[in-house]
């Protein structure tokens, strides 16, 4: 694997290669919505972890919080995206391992996310790095 470099974007980082990444998960996202998820995300304990090529270029990202649920403390995991190109170079496991990292150093029980039920190769992914399928997670509209 090349060298990576993974750090967390802070309040006065440029995310425009953020945005770029989770458009690859997220492709239809605006920048109304992003622009909301860099500010009032952040006000709600929304962060991004980005890796980084050698050379400067977005390889991967994770938007993550610290929750305290009835199920414990959990590092919760809102968005995983690997660019298409930086896949299966163990990416991705670097930056899951970097969560799991806070995750233990901030006292959390758990990690958990959610994964899309088409989304095969992620399904793969999480279960080759030990993580199960523990609930359903339902959605709908308000109103």
């Amino acid at each position: 694997m090349d060298e990576v470099d993974i750090r967390e974007l802070g309040r006065g980082d440029d995310p425009a290669d953020l945005l770029v990444l989770l458009r690859r998960l997220r492709p239809v996202m605006s920048e109304e919505l992003f622009d909301e998820l860099v500010t009032d995300g952040y006000e709600q304990g929304l962060r991004y972890l980005v890796a980084y090529s050698g050379a400067g270029r977005p390889l991967a990202a994770a938007g993550y919080r610290r929750l305290v649920t009835s199920r414990g403390r959990v590092l919760f995991v809102d968005d995983l995206v690997t660019d298409e190109a930086a896949r299966s170079r163990g990416v991705g496991a670097r930056l899951l391992a970097e969560l799991q990292t806070l995750a233990r150093g901030t006292g959390c029980d758990r990690l958990e996310l959610d994964s899309g039920v088409a989304n095969a190769a992620a399904h793969r992914f999480y279960f080759r790095h030990r993580l199960d399928v523990a609930a359903f997670h339902f959605a709908g509209p308000v109103g």
